[in-house]
């Protein structure tokens, strides 16, 4: 039992420490994306001020910038794709540097159809590590899911892919889908690993890398694009979670299925032991031992058709 939905990833490339530029393109890949009529569209970590934690390590004089450039979560650039969320009557996740205080997280959002803030994550495992003088570059510490309108879904920033363990976290905890906003290697050694994610879960990936987009649905892939600001729309199918009553109507659905499909593997049975199936010998005819099986199971469906009539 599944619930189908229509994601959009975007592959969008920023600019590094260009905020403004990057909201107005990210605006206009919305924007653009949106004619696919998605439900939800998902953009690349750190997005807004274009992943620039690396820059501040190799150059710690332009943390106080990073400071600068990072967004409050109730910030007027946060706030401007809440207007254009309800805009556009479709759900907006992405990723950017969020400043709480002097202190900056890579973080991701959630903004749903109505311009309503459902789901903000803290990326928690950081490929370049962590460290307390690192105010630039602060590491999560909560792995939730979160309620949308779309059903239960769970945010996987970049690095966090990797590790199977927190994916498994939030479909513990309910996520019915994977969001992965990244901004990391695009070799095919990741799209493995976000195969693998989708498949030891049993729930659809959604992954927007600066480079290439990548969704998942039942374990298959089901939209690919290789390159920057490139749109992919694909359907996924949402499974429902785990309760009797959702597996009673499981078990209802496939006993309704069961008699035709039983009767067919039937008929193909003794078509095969009919056409000696099972010998493959040229030229070989049944037995008398085959041919009585034959007949014993037709007359039996002969019977077990006639009674019905």
């Amino acid at each position: 039992m599944y619930t189908t939905i229509t994601v959009t990833a975007i592959s969008l490339k920023p600019k590094k420490w260009d905020k403004d530029y990057n909201a107005e393109k990210l605006e206009t890949y919305f924007r653009r994306a949106a004619q696919d009529q998605a439900d939800l569209i998902l953009a690349p970590e750190g997005i807004l001020e274009g992943y620039v934690a690396m820059d501040v390590i190799r150059n710690p004089e332009r943390g106080h910038a990073m400071v600068e450039i990072a967004e409050p979560i109730d910030g007027p650039y946060i706030r401007r794709f809440q207007e254009l969320a309800q805009e556009l009557r479709t759900c907006l996740c992405f990723g950017f540097a969020e400043r709480i205080g002097d202190e900056i997280y890579n973080a991701g959002i959630f903004i749903d159809q109505g311009g309503d803030i459902c789901g903000h994550y803290h990326k928690t495992q950081l490929a370049e590590g962590t460290h307390s003088s690192w105010y630039f570059d602060r590491v999560g510490r909560r792995i939730r899911a979160f309620d949308t309108p779309l059903g239960r879904m769970g945010m996987v920033i970049c690095n966090d892919r990797s590790n199977p363990k927190i994916s498994r976290t939030l479909v513990l905890d309910g996520a019915r889908c994977l969001l992965i906003p990244s901004y990391g290697t695009r070799k095919k050694s990741q799209n493995a690993i976000v195969t693998a994610r989708a498949r030891e879960n049993g729930v659809p990936v959604v992954q927007a890398n600066v480079g290439n987009n990548l969704i998942i649905s039942k374990g298959e892939v089901v939209g690919y694009k290789w390159g920057c600001d490139q749109i992919t729309t694909a359907a996924v199918e949402l499974p429902v979670l785990p309760s009797a009553a959702a597996a009673r109507e499981a078990e209802r659905e496939y006993m309704a299925e069961q008699p035709a499909a039983m009767a067919e593997r039937y008929e193909r049975t003794i078509q095969r032991v009919k056409e000696n199936f099972w010998k493959r010998r040229a030229g070989h005819t049944l037995s008398a031992a085959e041919t009585r099986s034959f007949r014993h199971w037709e007359r039996q469906a002969q019977e077990a058709a006639a009674s019905t009539k």
